[in-house]
Parts: structure tokens; C-alpha cells; sequence
């Protein structure tokens, strides 16, 4: 296979910035931004809580048990960090019935803000966003970190997926690919999809890191899958789009994209496609018979994740705190990647 988190490439150098984070929950806070306002009647209730030392799987079966309802008619947006303060949405599916009291609900690292009635039933990925609050301590270089926090502001990130995709030690991952080879049988459709997400996450992963070892992050290629940014929409570039597209793409109007690989064609053509089949099926061979035996839909990511609304205020001259919002399914660390090393 191909290297792991720590070895991919960085888009502007490896940081030479030094520090640390997550000393404790406070330092990494995090809210959803679900993008609409909630109806207020409907068969769903959608209780908001803040939590700490608390997984998200855990407190939806305790709201599950506090409503006297299964586990399986409570939705949430998104996998929250245990090891933060985060704020997040749960989606309790009741039907005819009184709200409970949920301001009761009491488990240790909890605290319900709202209450509300809605219409529509919370699914994974129905967010818009997180808002992020990050404090970072023992800042070797100030100076240096200021110069990493205009140039991201300016130019963005790798959108790569974190670790916490990959499971602890990788093992979705390496689950994934003993299932590929038949070394193992995977029949939870929970673990199914982890697997599944680890594998093609980490193939998009290898594909943004070629892209900028080979100087392409922000180039057009002939053939690439070009998307409006912060929309689904998506277009093939043509050769004779090609400088007037660069341009759209240089000032952030367009997304360059990387497949999360499934059973159909990369919807790529000529160059592009040439550049991504390469790679793939260079370092990632095994894994395609397994996303055709699962017929999973091949979709498009962007490259590049720009922080919206990136603030920082220092502490004191080896602690600053960082303040931005990042579209759903993109990850927090791989801004501070971009930021210490």
C-alpha cells in the first residue's frame, strides 16, 4: 500500500513550528453548524448538547434509554471527539408523543442547551459545518507560526481526511485490506462501512499528496473534475476551458477534486485520468475488486480546504488560540498539520 498520514506531502513545506494541543478537553472545542433553522413541530426532536469525556455513540443510546425508544431511532450528523468540548445535535424519532423533558437528562460531561421539534430526520452528514476553537501552547516561534497562519489563510490546505477515519493504529484500514484479500469476513454494516471509508479516504488521501509532489495541487489538468466551490455541482475541463478555468481555480471560485473511489469510472478524461490510474492502480490494485463486489458510488472530493472566517489571538507569546469554520466532512487537524509540526 502507500504511506501513511505522518508521510503525506504538505503544501507548503513541512512546518518548522513547534507545539502542542489537545492538553486538555478545553483546548479543542468544536460546534455544529446544522445550516438551517429547525421547523419547531414534526415527528423528530432534536435535543443540542454539550459534551465532554462523552462519544457520540454512547450518548445517543443514553437519550435512547431516557426516551424509552431503540438506539436505532436516534440520528446524529457525525462522529464527535471524545476528547473535546463539542457541540453537537441528536434526532430522536417520536411519533405521536409528548417531548420528554430531556433538561432532565443527566449523564456525567453533558448539558442539553435546546430542545426542538423538526421534520425531517438528522442523518449522518446532514450538517453544513463545524465551527472550531482551538488553543495551542508551547509555540516555539511565534513569528514563524503568524507567517503559516497568513499563508493558509491565503492558499488553504490539503483537504485530507484525518486520522480519526482510519481508526486507531490504522485498522480500518488494515481491516479493509484483509477483507479485500478474503482473509476475513466482515458481516456488521457498521465495520462494513468504516472498512470501506478507511480504504477510499486513504486513496484519496495518496492521490492530493501525488498531486503536490508532482507540482499539480493548483494546476488544471486536461481532463480534470473541476467543482463550484461549497457546491455539489461538478464539470470536465477541456483543453480549450483550460486558462480560463485556472484562473477560476486560482481565485477559489473552483475546486480541483480527487475521486473517493467505487465501482464506476473515475469520471475523469485524457490527462487527468491518465495521472489518477497511474497512481491507483500503482499502490492501491488490491482494494478495486472489493469497492466493485460492494457497488459503491464513485464520487468526487475537493483537493483543497480553505478555512472561512480563519481568526487567532495570542495568549501570551507561546499560546494562541484559532478560530474557524469548516465545511462538513473536513477535519480540523489537517489545518493544524499545515501549521506545527
Amino acid at each position: 500500500m502507500v504511506d501513511k498520514l505522518e508521510h503525506l506531502n504538505y503544501l507548503n513545506g513541512k512546518p518548522q513550528v513547534t507545539g502542542v494541543y489537545k492538553q486538555c478537553n478545553q483546548d479543542f472545542i468544536v460546534k455544529e453548524d446544522l445550516g438551517y433553522e429547525l421547523d419547531g413541530e414534526g415527528e423528530h426532536v432534536f435535543v443540542e448538547i454539550r459534551k465532554e469525556d462523552c462519544n457520540t455513540l454512547f450518548v445517543a443510546e443514553q437519550l435512547a434509554k431516557y426516551a424509552n425508544i431503540s438506539t436505532k431511532l436516534v440520528g446524529y450528523a457525525g462522529l464527535k471527539d471524545r476528547n473535546a468540548v463539542t457541540t453537537q445535535y441528536f434526532g430522536l424519532h417520536i411519533p405521536g408523543k409528548l417531548t420528554p423533558d430531556f433538561f432532565q437528562f443527566q449523564i456525567a460531561g453533558c448539558d442539553v442547551l435546546s430542545v426542538t421539534r423538526h421534520k425531517k430526520k438528522l442523518r449522518i452528514g446532514g450538517l453544513k459545518g463545524n465551527f472550531f476553537s482551538l488553543r495551542l501552547k508551547e509555540i516555539s516561534d511565534k513569528y514563524a507560526l503568524e507567517e503559516r497562519l497568513q499563508t493558509v489563510q491565503k492558499c488553504g490546505v490539503p483537504n485530507y481526511f484525518g486520522e480519526q477515519r482510519f481508526g486507531r493504529d490504522d485498522h480500518n484500514l488494515t481491516q479493509a485490506t484483509l477483507w479485500a484479500n478474503n482473509e476475513i469476513v466482515v458481516k456488521d454494516r457498521k465495520k462494513r462501512s468504516f472498512y470501506l471509508s478507511a480504504a477510499r479516504s486513504a486513496i484519496f488521501n495518496g492521490l492530493v499528496s501525488q498531486r503536490i509532489k508532482s507540482d499539480i495541487f493548483n494546476t488544471v489538468l486536461n481532463g480534470d473534475v473541476l467543482q463550484l466551490a461549497e457546491r455539489g455541482s461538478w464539470f470536465l475541463a477541456t483543453v480549450a476551458e483550460l486558462e480560463c478555468l485556472q484562473q477560476r481555480v486560482n481565485s477559489g471560485e473552483l475546486n480541483i477534486t480527487a475521486p473517493m473511489l467505487g465501482d464506476k469510472q473515475l469520471n475523469t478524461a485524457d490527462e487527468a485520468l491518465a495521472f489518477e490510474t497511474t497512481y491507483i492502480t500503482q499502490h492501491w490494485s488490491p482494494l478495486l475488486p472489493l469497492f466493485k463486489k460492494e457497488r459503491l458510488e464513485t464520487l468526487r472530493r475537493a483537493i483543497i480546504l480553505r478555512p472561512k472566517n480563519l481568526e487567532w489571538q495570542w495568549l501570551d507569546d507561546t499560546t494562541i488560540t484559532i478560530d474557524f469554520w469548516l465545511p462538513a466532512g473536513c477535519y480540523a487537524t489537517s489545518v493544524l498539520r499545515e501549521l506545527i509540526a
